[in-house]
């Protein structure tokens, strides 16, 4: 049976064998670029929303692809379902690692908010990659998170996992400023953040400044 993650997982699936991202493969297909962004995958209620099937067949008819090759991907995604595209794998033990500062720079992200491009380290992580694929790694640069995660850290990201108010998460806005906050409050218009440093100052983006949230699901102390 067809559900919302396999679906997803074979029109990532079929950008990739074409060497495009998401958004590339919407371009092809005369669709909105944003259509098949992962912040698309969800409403702002967190209901799932699914690919129309006249977008699929927009998406077969550029790419080529028949119904049944893309029911084939469909089912070899329930697999890998959430992995990241471009140059990461399935990994066994270790995850792609960036330094806050190189954070901010283009080309490191695919639009959401999932590891891209060149110029990533690894570094283990303590549970399996299977259970939570997907993950990444950021490393803090410099004393702005004091005193809750100091120089040196490296806090492992989730990008579309689920987050509530109090969660600690990592955010990029489109001017490229990267911060990790606690998730005040969030509206379909906006978005509160609480500084862990009392030094540094509570932060507010319209939601359309916002590139893309992503939950700090471990950190090395």
């Amino acid at each position: 049976m067809f559900s919302h993650e396999r679906i997803w997982a074979a029109i990532d699936a079929l950008a990739e064998r074409h060497r495009l991202s998401p958004s590339g493969l919407a371009r092809r297909a005369g669709l909105d670029p944003t259509s098949f962004n992962r912040s698309k995958r969800l409403g702002a209620d967190g209901r799932l929303r699914w690919p129309s099937t006249e977008s699929i067949a927009k998406v077969l008819d550029a790419t080529g692809a028949t119904i049944d090759e893309f029911i084939g991907l469909e089912t070899a995604g329930n697999r890998n379902a959430g992995l990241p595209q471009g140059t990461f794998p399935p990994q066994s033990s270790s995850i792609p690692l960036l330094g806050f500062a190189q954070a901010g720079a283009g080309g490191f992200f695919d639009d959401g908010g999932f590891p891209a491009g060149q110029g990533w380290d690894v570094v283990e992580f303590p549970a399996s990659p299977e259970r939570k694929q997907g993950v990444y790694a950021l490393e803090v640069q410099g004393e702005s998170m004091m005193p809750l995660y100091r120089d040196g850290d490296v806090l492992i990201v989730e990008p579309g996992a689920q987050i509530r108010r109090g969660d600690r998460v990592v955010v990029k806005t489109r001017e490229g400023e990267v911060m990790a906050k606690v998730l005040h409050r969030q509206s379909p218009r906006s978005i509160e953040l609480l500084s862990l440093n009392p030094e540094h100052s509570n932060r507010t983006f319209d939601i359309r400044e916002v590139d893309w949230i992503a939950r700090i699901i471990w950190a090395s102390q």
